[in-house]
């Protein structure tokens, strides 16, 4: 894909958004208010997409210009996590830098200072899950234990912090975007 032209992608990606709502061209034309013909024409390449046309798909797909029109990324798409390693902790983020949520496993073991005394406070929110071990989330003024399978969302404006039960646990974390400004700085 990574030889194609925009306007290709464009229309690869009208057609593809149209099929996975399970939309017939006669749908998608009542929404957009061009002919099915038209559409037709544009999702096999007869016809090029004017400024109005893509702005009437975007919006009856759902979905912005700058999704449509977003270039092809062939850049590598496996991530190599290094692990970042301080006591008691082991982080390997699994996302890459740029504007979208930032994911992260992590190894809490007893060593790692945490607890009712190192309680943080930032703007955003955070989502974990516990793959093996028990966490425990320490939320204002609350202890709760979360065990393997489980999983806790919560707002980080709340005083926070993570730790390991009785002994290692491994959890993905996500953060929004301000959660991750906080825990990179």
């Amino acid at each position: 894909m990574a030889d194609l032209e925009l306007t290709d992608v464009v229309r690869q990606r009208v057609r593809g958004l149209r099929q996975a709502r399970g939309w017939s061209l006669d749908a998608l034309a009542a929404r957009c208010h061009i002919s099915p013909s038209t559409l037709s024409r544009i999702e096999t390449g007869h016809r090029r997409i004017d400024l109005e046309q893509l702005v009437a798909l975007a919006r009856a797909l759902g979905t912005t210009i700058d999704h449509l029109v977003e270039p092809v990324d062939d850049e590598d798409v496996i991530i190599r996590p290094m692990p970042h390693q301080e006591p008691g902790l082991t982080t390997w983020v699994l996302s890459r830098e740029g504007g979208g949520p930032f994911v992260a496993k992590m190894r809490i073991t007893p060593e790692r200072r945490g607890g009712p005394g190192h309680l943080a406070v930032h703007p955003g929110r955070e989502w974990f899950t516990v793959i093996t071990g028990t966490a425990l989330l320490y939320l204002g003024e609350r202890q709760l234990a979360v065990p393997a399978g489980h999983a806790a969302e919560f707002s980080t404006m709340v005083p926070h912090s993570i730790a390991a039960a009785d002994g290692p646990v491994e959890i993905l974390t996500f953060f929004d975007q301000e959660g991750q400004r906080a825990h990179a700085s």
